[in-house]
């Protein structure tokens, strides 16, 4: 059997699905439930009914477009990524695995293939959490590793709750039936750009990726107090902004004793309030991701922030609120879809290259019901 992607064709469907983008060319912005993302949405329904896939979406926008096999009383092979993007990203984050799953299905039907087990395209919701402040919505949800009570109240920056987006996007269906059982997939595969040095630096094509990393987002609130930049002396200040910045640093220092190289922290958000130059900060939120493909690890990295957070907080009297936004184990590949992998690089012509994905994707919460 001669199995032919039709490249060109790839290459034009990616480079249509980036013109739907809130940001100029080539940068990406696409938000879950905008109006651009709902574009992308359907252009990727009309791709997939035009190779007969039976297209499904539940009631939080994830896609389902099935090729039904020839016992669909299987288990199904899975596989898919997500379209929404955040703030002038790249084109291919995400969308190279679901034009790309999309393509190897449309070579499959070429070549004449007939699967035994159907095999299903998904298009997750919300892999970023740009809007919602939490990543791979549509998966979680999915897997059950997220309850429909929890996602119910989940808000943007303008106040909006999941239900109000979702229901004003189209998807008027229940949370609670988003959830499948556990096995509905026999095997689960995602294709991904690495979003990393490693292949690049080695010239090296493709990587087999053997685990994926475990994530833990932190919100954290100091609340010390304001004043006038002019009139109140240092030795009075209670500044939540210097305590922020204690914090950040001490993430930094606190990741970086483990030794791990797969350990990695980052405070990717800091408000301040009121966020003027001859203020005082009264009140500050910074966000903290903390990852390893090491559970354990991660969670005495956890261990070590929340006692640097209590010593920073008492030292300059301010007051402390945290929430923790996920925190979520490390997935690890199985060895039957790893001997695949390796054996198709094989056959290409490619060594197959090992290595963690520590970015976290879609794939780690459908290993929960693989």
């Amino acid at each position: 059997m001669q199995i032919t992607i039709n490249s060109k064709q790839l290459y034009g469907e990616l480079d249509k699905l980036a013109s739907f983008t809130d940001a100029p060319p080539p940068a990406v912005t696409r938000v879950v439930f905008s109006k651009v993302d709902l574009a992308a949405r359907a252009y990727i329904r009309e791709l997939c009914r035009a190779a007969d896939l039976i297209v499904r979406e539940d009631a939080v926008g994830n896609l389902f477009a099935r090729w039904v096999g020839s016992e669909p009383s299987l288990a199904a092979i899975g596989t898919g990524s997500h379209t929404d993007a955040i703030p002038f990203a790249g084109a291919y984050d995400g969308t190279v695995g679901v034009l790309g799953g999309l393509e190897a299905i449309r070579a499959l039907q070429r070549a004449g293939f007939q699967p035994r087990r159907s095999i299903e395209l998904l298009m997750f919701t919300s892999e970023e959490p740009t809007r919602f402040g939490i990543g791979c919505l549509g998966s979680r949800l999915l897997s059950g590793s997220l309850q429909a009570g929890r996602a119910k109240t989940l808000t943007d920056k303008e106040g909006q709750s999941l239900d109000q987006v979702r229901t004003a996007a189209g998807f008027t269906g229940t949370l609670d039936d988003v959830v499948l059982p556990e096995g509905y997939y026999e095997a689960f595969l995602e294709l991904h750009v690495e979003q990393g040095p490693v292949l690049e630096a080695r010239n090296i094509p493709v990587g087999v990726v053997t685990a994926i990393a475990a994530p833990a987002s932190l919100r954290i609130w100091l609340d010390g107090e304001g004043g006038h930049a002019g009139t109140v002396l240092m030795p009075q200040r209670h500044d939540a902004f210097l305590a922020a910045s204690e914090i950040s640093l001490a993430v930094e220092s606190v990741v970086k004793s483990t030794g791990a190289i797969d350990t990695v922290g980052t405070v990717g958000v800091c408000d301040v309030f009121p966020g003027a130059v001859n203020s005082i900060p009264s009140r500050v939120k910074i966000e903290i991701d903390v990852r390893d493909i090491d559970g354990a690890r991660r969670d005495a990295v956890l261990r070590a922030i929340d006692e640097a957070c209590g010593r920073v907080t008492e030292r300059r009297g301010v007051k402390l609120k945290k929430e923790v936004l996920n925190a979520d184990p490390p997935a690890h590949s199985g060895r039957r879809a790893l001997n695949a992998l390796n054996q198709s690089c094989e056959r290409c012509g490619i060594s197959p290259f090992p290595l963690p994905s520590r970015a976290y994707h879609d794939s780690l919460f459908m290993s929960r019901i693989t």
